[in-house]
């Protein structure tokens, strides 16, 4: 094999392919980075029994074949390089890299003993990327981190016709996003749990250009996305997603509604949590035309501050973990935010709005659990 291809273009590949494959495989043939150089192209891709990814790569190929090397020592090697081309080739078990006056020898890593990548299910419909990259960022805050709950660590993807819903929690919190796309078939029907990290790396990778989704085919548990010239599948989560709706605060059952500012908003509740030990909530108290925050109990440091906001309906005290607020803030992507209560120690539902005289914006909600107040002094 021999091919030689641009620097930058190389690097930017070889280092999304090497973000996928595990920091500790159970096999070593897993960190292996897979090359082949076909006509007019070179094919980076990686496997590890759950996610593959692929990346084709425009080059000069002098000589066709495929080796498998390093692949996070090769990343890291192809983003030190210095000049305008990298020229790669693999002989026998040696695999070299040169650009300029470098020259980096790599060992290969036996062939057979790499998985087959399986098979790319056929094409179910497109998004454009941006709306994707948005709702993912939206959605996957509030997914779980804790391998003892594999099913919260995804994000459940729900597809009815041309809409495309994606849910996640972490037990704590629930973030919901609506968005529409392309389906091949107006009547489309399918749901897909898919992990959270694996989502939002392809949604953030792939830009400018639309991503086309390949939902499973009966009983593969594979689901694809491909765009531009990346290609990622990933297996399914297994387990059912907890039917989470019931937690959305129903519109008929709603005391209070305020609206603040979101950048006011954000900037006073990370001054006040700078005083709140780990764990300890932020309270809020919605009273007329003013949002007082406190932090701090007892005779440790103390904090308050109060902003205007526009309060409807009953006065109502209430806590929340500022990690998670800030996270829901932040998230609405809007000038004004909207906490709607049922009442305190339920579930609220944070939304956004253009304007304070507008309505919430619908396709994205945030409903964030309160922390008990009990022993606040």
């Amino acid at each position: 094999m021999k091919v030689r291809v641009e620097r930058d273009l190389l690097a930017e590949s070889m280092a999304w392919v090497a973000r996928s494959l595990p920091s500790r495989p159970s096999v070593p043939i897993l960190a292996g980075l897979r090359v082949e150089a076909e006509e007019g192209q070179l094919v980076l891709s990686g496997f590890d029994y759950e996610t593959s990814t692929r990346v084709t790569v425009p080059a000069q190929v002098a000589d066709t074949g495929r080796c498998i090397i390093s692949g996070r020592l090769a990343a890291e090697i192809s983003r030190s390089l210095r000049g305008p081309s990298v020229d790669l080739s693999a002989v026998g078990a040696k695999a070299q890299l040169a650009c300029g006056s470098s020259r980096f020898a790599l060992q290969t890593l036996p062939s057979d003993q790499y998985p087959a990548q399986p098979a790319f299910p056929a094409a179910s419909g497109a998004v454009r990327s941006d709306v994707l990259a948005q709702a993912v960022a939206q959605v996957a805050i509030a997914a779980g981190h804790e391998d003892t709950l594999p099913v919260l660590t995804g994000v459940q993807m729900e597809i009815e016709g041309s809409t495309i819903t994606l849910l996640a929690t972490d037990r704590y919190r629930l973030a919901v996003r609506e968005l529409e796309w392309n389906p091949r078939s107006p009547d489309v029907s399918a749901a897909v749990l898919v992990p959270a990290r694996v989502l939002a790396e392809i949604a953030k990778a792939t830009t400018g250009t639309d991503i086309v989704i390949s939902l499973p085919g009966a009983g593969d548990g594979i689901v694809g996305f491909e765009g531009g010239r990346r290609r990622t599948t990933t297996r399914l989560l297994d387990g059912e997603f907890p039917k989470v709706r019931r937690i959305i605060p129903a519109e008929a059952a709603i005391a209070t509604r305020a609206r603040i500012d979101t950048a006011g908003l954000i900037e006073a509740v990370k001054r006040v949590a700078l005083v709140a030990e780990r764990n300890t909530p932020v309270r809020l108290r919605f009273c007329e035309s003013t949002l007082t925050l406190d932090a701090g109990t007892g005779d440790e440091a103390q904090a308050s501050e109060s902003l205007e906001a526009r309060v409807a309906g009953e006065p109502v005290t209430v806590g929340f973990n500022p990690t998670y607020l800030l996270d829901g803030l932040n998230a609405i992507c809007a000038p004004v935010a909207q906490l709607a209560f049922t009442q305190a120690a339920k579930a609220a539902e944070l939304t956004g709005l253009q304007d304070f005289d507008g309505d919430p914006i619908s396709e994205f909600r945030y409903v964030v659990v309160p922390v008990r107040l009990n022993n606040w002094s």
